[in-house]
Formats: C-alpha cells, sequence, structure tokens
C-alpha cells in the first residue's frame, strides 16, 4: 500500500472531522504515476480506507471495481492545467459554500486572500455537478491560483502535499467566514491596489525565508 494512498484517505477523514465534509460529499485525490487517485463515489469520508481509492487516467480509465468520485473531471483538469498541482481537496464546508451560494467571490477584504495567488478567490458559474463543463469552468476559475469558489456548490483547491492542501482549504474556511461576518455587520472596506501591491512585497520575505545578506544579524 503507497503512502499517497494512507495519506489521502487520512486528509478525506480529517477534513470530515474538521467539519468540512458531512457524509460523501466533497471528494480528494492526488497525483500519481499515469493519472491520479481519488475517493470512490458515494462513500463517506469515515468509512473511506486506502484499498478503497480509486486509480484513474485524467481520461476517466480505471480497473477499480468502484467507480471514482463523480467529480474525478474537475480533479483532472487541475492537474492538467497547473502542473505545480499535486493534491486537489474539494469540499462543501459551511462559509466558503455560503458565500458560493450568495454568487460572490472572495475579494482582498484581507491581506491573507494573497496568499491563495491574487486580489481574489474567484468564483465559477454554477453547473451542473460531475460534468466535463463544471471541470473546466473549474479549472478556469483556479488557473494562477491555489483555491476557487463553486457556485451554488462549494470550494476547490489544490496543494503540493497533503498538509499543504489541508491549511490552504482550512484557510479559505476561515477568511470566508470572517467577510460573511464582516459582511453582516456592515460593508468591509477592501485594499487598494497599493495596499495590495504593499501586502504582496511584503510576503516575499514572511515567514522562514532565507536570510538575505541585508537583514540585521
Amino acid at each position: 500500500m503507497t503512502t499517497a494512498r494512507r495519506d489521502i484517505a487520512a486528509l478525506y477523514r480529517e477534513l470530515g472531522h474538521r467539519g468540512m465534509n458531512v457524509g460523501a460529499s466533497g471528494n480528494v485525490s492526488a497525483r500519481v504515476k499515469g493519472g491520479m487517485i481519488i475517493t470512490p463515489s458515494g462513500i463517506a469520508g469515515d468509512t473511506v480506507s486506502p484499498k478503497l481509492l480509486v486509480q484513474t487516467t485524467f481520461e476517466g480509465r480505471s480497473k477499480s471495481k468502484l467507480r471514482p468520485s463523480s467529480e474525478w473531471e474537475m480533479h483532472a483538469a487541475i492537474y492538467r492545467a497547473a502542473p505545480e498541482a499535486m493534491v486537489v481537496v474539494h469540499t462543501h464546508s459551511p462559509y466558503a459554500t455560503a458565500l458560493a451560494c450568495l454568487g460572490l467571490a472572495l475579494p482582498a477584504f484581507h491581506y491573507a486572500v494573497l496568499e491563495f495567488g491574487g486580489a481574489e478567490v474567484r468564483i465559477a458559474p454554477y453547473l451542473t455537478f460531475g460534468t466535463p463543463a463544471l471541470a473546466s469552468a473549474a479549472a478556469e476559475a483556479i488557473a494562477g491560483r491555489t483555491a476557487a469558489l463553486l457556485a451554488n456548490h462549494g470550494m476547490i483547491c489544490h496543494g503540493a502535499t497533503p498538509r499543504a492542501a489541508l491549511l490552504t482549504a482550512l484557510r479559505l474556511e476561515a477568511l470566508a467566514q470572517q467577510y460573511l461576518i464582516a459582511r453582516a455587520a456592515g460593508t468591509p472596506r477592501l485594499l487598494t491596489d497599493a495596499e495590495i501591491d504593499a501586502a504582496r512585497t511584503r510576503y516575499l520575505t514572511y515567514g522562514q525565508v532565507a536570510k538575505r545578506k541585508e537583514d540585521p544579524k
């Protein structure tokens, strides 16, 4: 049994434990040689074991007895469009989904929105779940970003590792909650272009980045 299978099954369960998905909602996948492994269709997260994950090509060819998630095409579209994506997470988390059901993108009301790769988290239009049309729209919405909202549906994100993808999903959910609270209290002030540029510059040296020569000792 591969580490990838164990990690993806554990990630799917953790999303459920954290309230990001309920029952069989949402899906998780990892890029592997020849395609991806993905959670099976219609099976609750707390019962998905590593051996139940479905390995499939990006064209949907699989030797598994189980059917892959109905959203396998959306995952495949993101892997094709984003070579850096190694893990894809799709959830119906409460606040991100509520925001998506309002038909709203997540704007730069907080500088942390920049962590997803741009000045807003885009929203894909509503399209029937599990269709090529939704897969294409999701890939377009997330292009150049690590996360996107899906109108009247949920959210999707990707990361270089299971941990990175989990943190991206949790971060988006937290910011969606904060934005909805701010909207309930009034009209959130959005960052100006200059403020966005300044925050983006600060992110270049945020965290435990390599120490520069000009940094004080």
